[in-house]
């Protein structure tokens, strides 16, 4: 067959435009061959770079260990006649001509759309333009990042989320001293909650971070290239590199004019669609970090790795009428810090009740429960113990029916 009935208007889809060429649109190529589309698939990406793995960057990349994280050897998109259109942003969309235009001019051809363009990295406004300034979103930011870890002394890096924490980790391990600043009381505090948070402030400062929460960037300096930062509370400091992680936001600015409905940045932002990728215009999908999915009355974004995928096959299948997958029951999701792997199930949130089960002042678990019943797990250093409540997460079990103590 040359092509497959789409769902939402019942038209033959003969030419599929995947707008993002990250995991999710890897993904979502991947799904569409495999779930039986003979049609044409275009992957189209910002970057020069083939479709790679993310979360090696702030890790095996930065520490110098490894430089290719490719998703797919080369000859996989010519094997699975997916085109990959590389280098050339998407800079519009007509969905009433149902063409993509493209920053060289160009336009696609589509009948169907999938939006998976992600995240773009948040900015401090008005820093000085300093070499040696870096947020860590794309290979060529690791790159650049690791080559000034080479020569550099001291770092700061602003903001303790997941990226922050690992991009210190890995700046340790590589010898640097590391100042780690978050204005919040504690790493991953808005994820986590100030309790586990501070257990992983904890391992960053076991291993020689100076971790300073509370407090902000407030200025940077230099001839040039970044020598000094002043902090929010006054503090000055001597450092020759800076990597910023605040976090990012979806990026949607493309989409400006198109019709296409997003979710207000106040609520989290992204392109809005139902429990299956679909947005409210006709023929246009998306997929992966910037989409905001409705399930159970409840329009959310997931950044998580494991998301993307299990995203890519539920809108694959739906977008050529296919039979679903299963639901994940469990989310899950992971960091890797030094030599501990922090991993969480289910959905902890930051104002659930904890309590930790095991803690030998490095490795923990924690239990997150909503009303007495369990909503989420949060392990460090225990991924046997972490994996074995799977199913109990899945349950929504009592609190005080799951083990407690080591």
């Amino acid at each position: 067959m040359a092509g497959v009935s789409d769902q939402q208007g019942g038209d033959v889809a003969e030419s599929i435009v995947i707008v993002g060429a990250g995991l999710a649109g890897m993904r979502t190529a991947e799904e569409l061959r495999r779930s039986g589309f003979e049609g044409k698939i275009v992957l189209v990406g910002a970057e020069d770079h083939p479709p790679y793995d993310r979360p090696p960057l702030s890790k095996d990349v930065l520490r110098g260990e490894r430089d290719d994280t490719a998703l797919k050897p080369a000859d996989f998109y010519a094997e699975q006649r997916i085109e990959l259109a590389l280098g050339v942003p998407a800079i519009g969309v007509d969905p009433t001509a149902q063409t993509v235009k493209l920053a060289d001019g160009s336009t696609l051809d589509y009948d169907e759309l999938v939006i998976a363009t992600g995240l773009t990295p948040r900015r401090i406004p008005d820093l000085p333009d300093l070499a040696g300034v870096h947020v860590l979103r794309t290979l060529d930011d690791a790159w650049a990042v690791r080559a000034d870890a080479a020569t550099a002394r001291r770092a700061l890096v602003v903001g303790a989320g997941f990226i922050g924490c690992e991009v210190a980790a890995s700046l340790r391990e590589r010898g640097l001293e590391v100042v780690l600043v978050e204005p919040q009381p504690a790493p991953l505090a808005s994820v986590l909650g100030a309790r586990i948070g501070m257990l992983v402030g904890r391992l960053q400062q076991a291993e020689g971070v100076d971790l300073r929460c509370g407090v902000g960037l407030a200025a940077l300096s230099g001839a040039g290239r970044v020598a000094a930062a002043e902090l929010t509370d006054g503090s000055a400091l001597d450092v020759d590199l800076v990597v910023i992680g605040i976090g990012s936001v979806p990026l949607t600015d493309w989409l400006a004019d198109s019709g296409i409905e997003l979710v207000p940045a106040d609520t989290g932002g992204g392109v809005r669609a139902d429990a299956v990728g679909r947005t409210g215009t006709e023929h246009v999908w998306t997929v992966g970090d910037v989409a905001a999915w409705t399930r159970d009355d409840r329009t959310r974004r997931v950044e998580h790795w494991s998301n993307a995928g299990d995203q890519a096959k539920v809108l694959a299948r739906a977008l050529i009428g296919a039979e679903l997958p299963a639901a994940k029951a469990v989310p899950y999701f992971w960091s890797d810090q030094y030599d501990i792997k922090l991993q969480a199930l289910g959905t902890p949130r930051p104002d659930d009740d904890v309590q930790v089960v095991t803690d030998d002042g490095r490795r923990f678990l924690a239990y997150y429960a909503k009303d007495g019943k369990l909503t989420g797990v949060v392990g460090a250093g225990l991924p046997a113990k972490v994996m074995k409540l799977r199913t109990q997460v899945a349950a929504g079990t009592p609190v005080d029916e799951l083990p407690t103590g080591p």
